[in-house]
This record gives structure tokens, sequence and C-alpha cells, in this order.
């Protein structure tokens, strides 16, 4: 996995160990990083995104004792090589699931209808999958 893949937003509500933790839980569940692969370590990822060593170590820890990241002795951390859900559709919605939910509260909160969010996603996904 590259450091890069990931992308820290200082400013959003969501405590930074756990928006690593999400990134990482669907480039797992889409098949992006694969099951041994090792992780970038602590202090790389720490440094590239200039936070704190312990808000990554928090993160990876989580993912470790949700059986997604086993701990290799003198490596660093892997991916588990029986990562939960196995990459299934049902597994990688339910790793979506969290940022739908912020969507659809945030939604309601600044009171724009369904309708128009779902034509916003539907070309933001065209989109990328024309990138």
């Amino acid at each position: 996995m590259d450091t890069h893949q990931l992308y820290i937003k200082s400013s959003s509500a969501e405590p930074i160990y756990r928006q690593i933790a999400e990134q990482i839980r669907r480039l797992v569940a889409a098949g992006q990083v694969v099951p041994g692969e090792l992780l970038p370590s602590v202090r790389e990822v720490a440094a590239l995104h200039a936070i704190n060593p312990m808000t990554v170590s928090r993160a990876y820890n989580q993912l470790e004792s949700e059986g997604i990241l086993q701990r290799l002795r003198g490596k660093g951390m892997a991916v588990a090589t029986q990562p939960l859900g196995n990459g299934s559709l049902e597994y990688r919605l339910q790793a979506l699931n969290p940022l739908l939910e912020d969507v659809v509260r945030q939604c309601s909160e600044l009171d724009i209808p369904a309708e128009v969010v779902l034509e916003q996603l539907n070309a933001l996904l065209k989109g990328a999958n024309n990138e």
C-alpha cells in the first residue's frame, strides 16, 4: 500500500484515526490492498500527512483488533491473510455505509431533496468512472 492512497482531511469532524481506519477498510474490501501486503509504517504515514504517530498507531491497532490487519514481527502491519468479508459486495457496502449515513444526515440538515443528491452522486460516479 502506498501512503499516498490515504487522504486525510484535518478539517473534518471525523477524527483522523477513524479516517485512516475507514479508508484502509475500504481499500481492503475493494481488493486494492491484498492479504499479506505490508502497510506503510506508522512513522511513514505520520510524516507524510504531518500527523501524530499515535494517531496512525491507534487506527492500525483498531484494524488489528477487528481482524483486518495483523502484526508481523520485525516487518510491521500487513493485511490479514483472511480479512473479514473477503471483498464481497455486501462487505464493501458495509464499509461504505458510514459515509452514506453521514451524507443522509447532512442532506437532512441542509434540506436538500434526495432526488437532487442522487443526481449529483450519479454525476460524480460517472466522472470517477471516466478517469
